[in-house]
């Protein structure tokens, strides 16, 4: 009987703490949303060179493409909670360009760090006009191995087009 009742309340701790982990900040999320598009070329140039410096020190593999429209990583390896990233640069009909990001894994347990929460730290990233409110270096508040929050290649479209994995 002691064995029913531990199991019960073990399956229903398990339950529980499985219900929180695919939560993201409703912050986060309004960073990872919002379109990232520049209005002039001297602006568009430097957000995409922020862009792809972010991609360089954020990404566990290493970039294959970098272009004047695409930044694109190796990956993701088969099994692995790294995420692999595609940037892209397209202009609009109204002389803006649009900065699209995604990113993915290829494990079950999920993303390491979040997809959403790389996006909102990419977005900062390069938006920032000092070089101060993100840094180049990789966010410390990327989840644990016990907290996956994320699964493997579910990716968003957007409304603005944009495709971000969850």
């Amino acid at each position: 009987m002691k064995n029913k009742a531990l199991l019960a309340a073990l399956c229903l701790l398990a339950t529980t703490a499985c219900s929180t982990q695919g939560q993201v900040d409703p912050d986060v999320m309004q960073i990872a949303t919002r379109p990232l598009t520049c209005s002039n070329k001297a602006e568009c140039d430097l957000w995409w060179q922020r862009a792809q410096t972010w991609v360089a020190s954020h990404s566990k593999y290493k970039i294959e493409t970098a272009n004047d429209s695409l930044i694109q990583t190796a990956g993701p390896d088969g099994g692995k909670r790294a995420l692999a990233f595609q940037i892209t640069r397209a202009a609009g009909p109204d002389g803006t360009t649009t900065i699209g990001f995604s990113a993915h894994c290829d494990s079950s347990l999920g993303c390491k760090p979040n997809p959403w929460e790389a996006g909102a730290d990419f977005k900062q990233y390069v938006r920032d006009t000092t070089g101060t409110a993100a840094s180049a270096t990789p966010s410390q508040n990327a989840p644990d191995a016990t907290h996956p929050e994320t699964t493997p290649r579910n990716t968003t479209r957007l409304p603005n087009g944009e495709a971000m994995s969850q």
